[in-house]
């Protein structure tokens, strides 16, 4: 782990991340969970449950969002930071699928993997967390 707290993911085809194999999402519109389904689909990473936060769903616990049914929320567009916190996934999982977001040029957004300590979270508190880190990581002018 580094000094900021951080340790990097790598891209072995072995290694499971930590966690029941998930996706929480937040923050996106009823279009863009169909997007993300379909880029999902196409890169053969179907098979991971996705789990859509709803506003309602803030209060709630991070390890409980991800045990919700596959499919919570989806079709309702969430006010909710965007953020999507991925759990059990393989690293070069993990790779290919932020490196298919950034391909199509979707909006920008925050990226966790679960942790023993963010599972028991409140979603919001994951969320305002997440935000600190990357303005902390921001360049500075």
């Amino acid at each position: 782990m580094s000094p900021s707290g951080f340790s990097k993911v790598g891209r072995s085809a072995k290694k499971r991340l930590y966690g029941p194999r998930a996706a929480l999402v937040s923050g996106y519109t009823s279009a863009e969970q169909d997007l993300l389904l379909a880029m999902l689909e196409r890169f053969h990473l179907g098979d991971i449950p996705t789990v859509f936060a709803t506003g309602a769903d803030m209060d709630r616990n991070v390890g409980e969002l991800l045990a919700s049914a596959p499919g919570h929320g989806r079709g309702k567009d969430s006010p909710l930071p965007r953020a999507i916190v991925l759990s059990g996934v393989l690293e070069k999982e993990l790779s290919t699928i932020m490196a298919a977001w950034k391909h199509l040029g979707l909006p920008r957004q925050n990226w966790a993997t679960l942790t023993p300590t963010s599972e028991g979270w409140p979603l919001i508190d994951l969320l305002t967390e997440l935000d600190l880190e990357r303005l902390a990581l921001a360049p500075k002018d």
